[in-house]
């Protein structure tokens, strides 16, 4: 599918996606609150048939984190970044998309971990690399360590 195509079929989903065309691949914006019906659609989809997460980060912008996803489709060889904003610093939330690709869950772990995400109804959520009592996320443009060294 070409990114128009996939631009068309999108918008026909979801009628509030906003896209970014300026990097290697077609980026969708989603409301973070469509973000789960949206990717089982992506996923369940036979004429989108993203069946690959390959990738699942965080963004820290300081006044908000950015959610985004990496997703291929081996079948019909499309891939796709959706991004979902989270306003809230203080306590951001968004539903977790393991039980669609068993590779986001130890992903989400990560974020969770470095970023302080919490993923609704992820079934083992906690720390994957930092001790249970470490207090921070070190991965946040405000973390401030004791040993950081400020250049």
């Amino acid at each position: 599918m070409t990114h128009e195509e996939l631009k068309n079929t999108l918008t026909a989903i979801l009628p509030s996606s906003s896209f970014d065309e300026t990097g290697e691949f077609l980026t969708v914006i989603v409301p973070s609150e469509d973000l789960l019906p949206f990717m089982t659609e992506l996923r369940s989809n036979t004429g989108l048939d993203f069946d690959y997460l390959f990738c699942l980060t965080c963004i820290d912008w300081k006044d908000h984190l950015m959610m985004v996803y990496h997703l291929m489709s081996k079948t019909h060889k499309h891939a796709l970044v959706i991004k979902a904003k989270l306003t809230n610093r203080e306590d951001p939330q968004i539903e977790t998309v393991c039980h669609i690709w068993r590779t986001a869950e130890f992903h989400e772990r990560e974020v969770f971990d470095l970023f302080g995400v919490k993923f609704i109804n992820h079934p083992d959520l906690r720390r994957i690399f930092l001790d249970d009592d470490w207090d921070g996320f070190p991965l946040r443009k405000d973390y401030v360590d004791e040993n950081m060294i400020e250049i």
